[in-house]
């Protein structure tokens, strides 16, 4: 259990980047994860393709709120193009830990929200079994 609250996993948790509202986002979300309580909203800010500004705000595990500030911090300042391909798998990777098939959900909640924002502003097609 000491490998899943890793110190890097616990600052982005306690300080979490890119936290707060966006004044003129092109797109909104809220996704949550009812089995845990985990809420987030996430916004994306997008021009001339690229992915200005990104902000969330919510509450959660740990885990959740740590996804989603190094999610955040990943996607920010990059061509839509590079948004659009960034897999779940990458998220999991940018965690740096194993984690649980219980905890994956609340892992994945930014991910989801994510997708969501893609498809609102037409750069991805929403996928059947995200939400």
């Amino acid at each position: 259990m000491d490998d899943l609250y890793r110190d890097y996993i616990l600052e982005h948790y306690r300080r979490p980047h890119n936290f707060g509202v966006l004044e003129q986002p092109s797109a909104s979300f809220e996704g949550s994860n009812p089995l845990c309580g985990d809420r987030i909203t996430m916004q994306l800010q997008v021009a001339d393709g690229i992915v200005t500004a990104v902000g969330f705000t919510g509450r959660g595990c740990a885990i959740s709120q740590a996804s989603a500030s190094l999610l955040t911090d990943e996607i920010k300042g990059k061509p839509l193009a590079e948004v659009v391909s960034f897999a779940a798998t990458d998220l999991l990777d940018l965690l740096g830990i194993e984690i649980s098939p219980a905890r994956l959900k609340c892992a994945m909640l930014s991910f989801d929200s994510l997708q969501h924002l893609l498809a609102d502003i037409g750069a991805k097609p929403l996928a059947k079994d995200a939400g």
